[in-house]
């Protein structure tokens, strides 16, 4: 299942997206333009704005501020990929070098840090305050997301609850923000936002605990990074968890250490993963939230566009990449 062939119904709205995107990276300064340019031809799947776009027009919005917003939420999933790669020292992403890699750490987390601003630049021209709220404060959740995530970093003792924790905060809060604020952009009632910020909030827990799977399954050339990256930066993913709660001393003992040093045996690890079935488990605790996600599509009116959103919830599961 391809993304962008599925988003074919807002293949329009997509466009319009660019060149808002486009329009606002650009500055006097050159090396902002230059890595600004940099990460938007990277690609990326630009699941997040499109969320916004299509909410929006499920529940008839008309007008062209969405696109303004939608802008918002890439600028801000863009800047927290910078500050990122920065603090998990990646090299790789989409299948390439990371700014950091290519530009350093400082240049990196500077522009990161402009994204923010231009993002909030752009909130207030949107004239929404309500949007404004949720955007915000959903920058500052997924901000609390990343510390709590440091602060798991080569600890063997996470527990599945704080794990699920740092993925909702640092995952699916801006998945969550972009589907309420397209119903706010339409005008929805309270209980069709609500609605609609559950769809996002479990679709994108279903996205990170596929990525989970994706980062013991992939080959890199088709992830964009590096298989066994979130190994060896020390972080207790769901599947590893699992080992722990299920596998044999020996098992756990392999992922305590694993998690501890960020070095261990790659295939003695995933060997265990399998022979537990942690996989599995993970997948069936994605398609869980996929589900809940459908669920709270049930009122959304019929048209294309619900069609897609549906659609969304199987592309979160299905993916390989």
């Amino acid at each position: 299942m391809n993304l962008s062939t599925l988003i074919e119904p807002i293949a329009d709205d997509m466009k319009a997206l660019d060149v808002v995107i486009r329009e606002r990276l650009n500055s006097d300064v050159v090396l902002i333009r230059t890595i600004g340019e940099y990460i938007v031809s990277a690609g990326g799947k630009r699941m997040r704005p499109a969320l916004l776009l299509l909410v929006a027009r499920a529940l008839a919005y008309q007008g062209n501020t969405h696109h303004l917003l939608a802008g918002v939420v890439e600028f801000i999933h863009t800047a927290t990929l910078l500050h990122d790669d920065v603090v998990d020292e990646s090299d790789m992403r989409r299948g390439r070098h990371t700014a950091n890699a290519v530009y350093g750490n400082a240049a990196s987390v500077l522009v990161g840090d402009y994204l923010y601003s231009r993002s909030f630049e752009m909130m207030v021209q949107s004239n929404s305050m309500p949007a404004m709220a949720v955007l915000s404060a959903a920058t500052t959740v997924i901000a609390e997301g990343e510390v709590l995530q440091l602060l798991n970093v080569h600890d063997p003792d996470v527990s599945l609850e704080r794990y699920l924790q740092v993925v909702r905060y640092k995952t699916a809060k801006l998945f969550e923000a972009a589907a309420q604020v397209g119903a706010i952009v339409a005008g929805a009632s309270p209980e069709m936002e609500e609605a609609m910020a559950a769809y996002g909030r479990h679709l994108g827990t279903a996205f990170q605990l596929v990525d989970d799977v994706l980062d013991y399954t992939g080959d890199a050339q088709a992830l964009g990074k590096n298989v066994g990256d979130d190994l060896r930066e020390g972080k207790p993913t769901m599947p590893l968890i699992r080992v722990m709660e299920v596998g044999t001393p020996e098992q756990v003992q392999l992922i305590k250490s694993a998690i501890e040093t960020g070095d261990a045996d790659f295939a003695a690890v995933a060997q265990a993963i399998e022979q537990t079935d942690a996989l599995a488990y993970t997948r069936e605790a994605a398609k869980a939230e996929a589900q809940l996600a459908v669920q709270a599509l049930a009122d959304v009116p019929e048209s294309e566009f619900k069609q897609v959103l549906l659609s969304l919830c199987a592309f979160s599961i299905e993916r390989d990449r």
